[in-house]
């Protein structure tokens, strides 16, 4: 039997393997049997105070304390958002799938989907490096668009849209002249014949100097 490996999942296990092996460092918290309420404001501190590992780890004791209680929602999309203010995608994408696994229902899920749609989008930093996650987030960017025609995120997710097809575009097309160059014509072809079915066309695309992606949330 062959086994896929998901490289971000694999990322994303290890991450929170160390924010419990994290519970033994000075970043610990040694508390235990407290009320949710006592949990959710220690989160709240901590991430005011610009310190997310203890507001993790503050997570993990309410979470495992406190299963079913009302405060755990809003904790969990609360700590999704401070790691995604701080850049950091890949934990806010953890918290985020445990929001809409567990909690969201109605327009929470829209806008959680949108937020994942957002932290996968910033969290692309080398389209050579990242096609993968760049193909993905654009299946779910056609996904959002077509489940929430009408949808307040709708024309961030556009953008967003727009910006992936361009950057893919000009991947394809620095692939293919690559290629060309080395007299590998007929893989050069190839490459430009996936720029043919593109949305865009390189008249439409001017090279931007600081990445082709660029900042659509500033």
């Amino acid at each position: 039997m062959r086994i896929v490996i998901d490289i971000k999942q694999i990322v994303t296990i290890v991450l929170f393997v160390t924010l419990f092996v994290g519970c033994s460092t000075k970043e610990a918290v040694s508390e235990y049997d407290k009320p949710a309420l006592y949990w959710y404001k220690h989160i709240v501190k901590e991430v005011a105070s610009n310190n997310l590992d203890k507001a993790d780890n503050y997570y993990i004791s309410l979470r495992s304390e406190h299963m079913r209680s009302p405060v755990l929602p809003t904790a969990t999309m609360f700590l999704a958002q401070a790691h995604m203010d701080e850049q950091e995608f890949i934990m806010a994408d953890y918290y985020l799938d445990e929001y809409l696994k567990k909690y969201a229902g109605g327009s929470r899920v829209e806008q959680a989907k949108f937020l994942k749609i957002k932290a996968a989008f910033l969290g692309i930093k080398d389209i050579n490096k990242e096609q993968k996650l760049m193909l993905d987030t654009l299946k779910n960017v056609d996904s959002f668009v077509e489940k929430y025609p009408t949808s307040i995120y709708k024309p961030i997710v556009q953008t967003i849209r727009v910006r992936l097809n361009m950057a893919q575009y000009m991947l394809n097309e620095n692939i293919a002249n690559l290629y060309a160059r080395i007299g590998k014509d007929e893989a050069s072809k190839i490459y430009r014949d996936k720029n043919r079915n593109s949305p865009l066309h390189m008249a439409d695309i001017k090279a931007p100097e600081v990445g082709v992606l660029g900042s659509i949330f500033n």
